[in-house]
């Protein structure tokens, strides 16, 4: 029997480096239709650039602010979607966030379901642009500041959920199953997560999500987007792990070789990471880029290494790899461990 039904991974998400050129109309090529792109400067302290194809492409937000949404942000921002990618403004003042000429890029992608649909299963209608095969929906909704219930569309159960009021200033908040339906953790502060009731202590279901009264996902009058993910097998895991605090670290596995880790230690105030194979080809992989924070990459610690079948702690920082700290991921694939197509997945 096969290990999974999408034997190229990069078809539903996939990471693209580039270089700017200030070139406005840019074309990036990430290989399907982009549904949300997330758009980071590597060496320079410009600002993460997340889009949507709900919210439209030219509005931007960003991972480390609690800022509102902004449209046509001076040349720093998406021109439009495209079914191979997307393209870029630039020669504003604000270009170096996502094209100029000499800036380096990193671009994470994923494939949604294209324009969003009405979704009436949740006590507040939802606009939904949801990818059952990879198990990925774009939500908006308008909140209530009451207790309330939201259709996701994925027709299985979210295990990461990633929301922010855009109309707005909140937090960006989020639910992760490794910590349970109490609380979470918010993406662009370093704290540690905490029993807040944001999700009426109530687990996501195959059709819902739960939300309690917090301004942070659920503000009356205010417009909020969440990012929702449940797990694929062979394609994406959202799990936790305790770090061994050895540099012969703790090996997580995940049943596919990865292509993005996202991680955060959720017992404590440490800092948020993010990997992936195309700034490291190799391992160890350790080009890191934090999603709190506007800092340039760095490589100045051993990270983890990328296996066939998962990725194991190569360094003893408390941010990764602590002795008996706890701490939540998202990973999705470069290759499944085996496919429909029966070809293996292999070590770097």
């Amino acid at each position: 029997m096969a290990y999974t039904t999408i034997n190229k991974p990069n078809t539903q998400m996939n990471t693209v480096i580039y270089s700017g050129d200030d070139v406005d109309g840019r074309a990036i090529t990430t290989g399907f239709q982009t549904d949300w792109t997330w758009i980071k400067r590597r060496n320079a302290t410009n600002s993460h650039i997340i889009s949507d194809i709900v919210r439209g492409a030219t509005y931007k937000l960003d991972s480390s602010e609690a800022t509102a949404q902004v449209n046509n942000y001076d040349g720093g921002h998406l021109e439009s979607f495209t079914s191979t990618g997307f393209t870029l403004g630039a020669g504003g003042i604000n270009s170096g966030h996502t094209n100029a000429t000499g800036g380096t890029y990193v671009s994470w992608n994923w494939k949604a379901g294209g324009t969003a649909s009405s979704n009436t299963d949740g006590s507040i209608t939802s606009s939904v642009s949801a990818n059952t095969t990879s198990g990925f929906s774009i939500v908006t909704f308008t909140g209530t500041g009451a207790n309330a219930t939201v259709g996701h569309g994925l027709g299985s159960v979210p295990k990461m959920i990633i929301i922010k009021g855009y109309s707005n200033t909140p937090n960006w908040q989020v639910y992760h199953a490794s910590y349970g339906n109490t609380g979470g953790g918010q993406l662009n502060l370093a704290n540690a997560f905490s029993a807040d009731g944001m999700f009426q202590n109530t687990t996501p279901t195959n059709s819902v999500f739960s939300l309690g009264t917090s301004g942070n996902v659920n503000g009356s009058g205010q417009t909020m987007v969440a990012y929702c993910f449940a797990d694929v097998k062979g394609f994406s895991k959202f799990g936790s792990y305790v770090g061994n605090g050895n540099a012969d670290g703790t090996f997580v596995y995940t049943g596919f070789k990865p292509a993005f880790v996202l991680l955060k230690q959720s017992t404590s105030t440490t800092q948020w990471f993010m990997l992936d194979n195309k700034r490291n080809t190799y391992n160890v992989v350790n080009d890191r880029l934090r999603p709190d924070t506007s800092d340039a990459g760095s490589t100045s610690l051993d990270f983890m290494d990328f296996t066939s079948n998962g990725f194991k702690m190569r360094g003893t920082y408390n941010g990764y790899n602590v002795s008996g700290g706890t701490y939540i991921y998202m990973a999705f694939a470069e290759n499944p461990l085996v496919g429909t197509n029966n070809v293996p997945a292999t070590a770097r």
